[in-house]
């Protein structure tokens, strides 16, 4: 596999991963599909969320693939009243990523970034490499540290 953008963040910020491919199929691209495919348990494998505040703007919440995020603590981390998912047609033009392929490392902008508090229960964690079929494999605290994320409660 060719390197994604993400791979050359992390590896012009020095930041230590690894990746681990998987065959994805195009009626399934839950995590959980991912996360069973590279031999993960679902809790360490996390999925990109974007959502837009009424009064904060976008922001994106990772969680792991196998539980909702609940609108309400997302809000309150995000500092609004309310917070609601992208549509999906509006992915690819906000953050330069399509579904089932959307990491929270090198969006087009910068969003504010917040990471399930449960990431902090495992030495390493999956995120997507910025294309479907791929994972990096990395610590949490070093995926806080590339996107400037903060850990809350985030899912029901």
């Amino acid at each position: 596999m060719n390197k994604t953008n993400v791979m050359r963040l992390l590896d012009a910020a020095g930041i230590a991963y690894r990746t681990a491919e998987y065959e994805y199929d195009e009626s399934d691209l839950s995590g959980v599909h991912a996360a069973a495919a590279i031999g993960m348990p679902p809790e360490q494998i996390f999925k990109t969320l974007v959502a837009r505040g009424e009064r904060t703007g976008f922001a994106v919440f990772c969680i792991p693939v196998g539980d909702t995020l609940d609108l309400r603590k997302a809000a309150k981390a995000a500092g609004d009243k309310k917070v609601e998912l992208l549509h999906v047609k509006e992915l690819l033009p906000t953050t330069g990523y399509i579904r089932g392929g959307c990491s929270p490392i090198g969006m087009k902008k910068q969003f504010r970034t917040f990471v399930d508090e449960t990431a902090q229960l495992f030495e390493e964690i999956g995120v997507s490499a910025g294309c479907r079929g791929c994972q990096v494999l990395l610590a949490p605290d070093a995926l806080l540290a590339c996107t400037g994320a903060e850990y809350h409660d985030l899912t029901e």
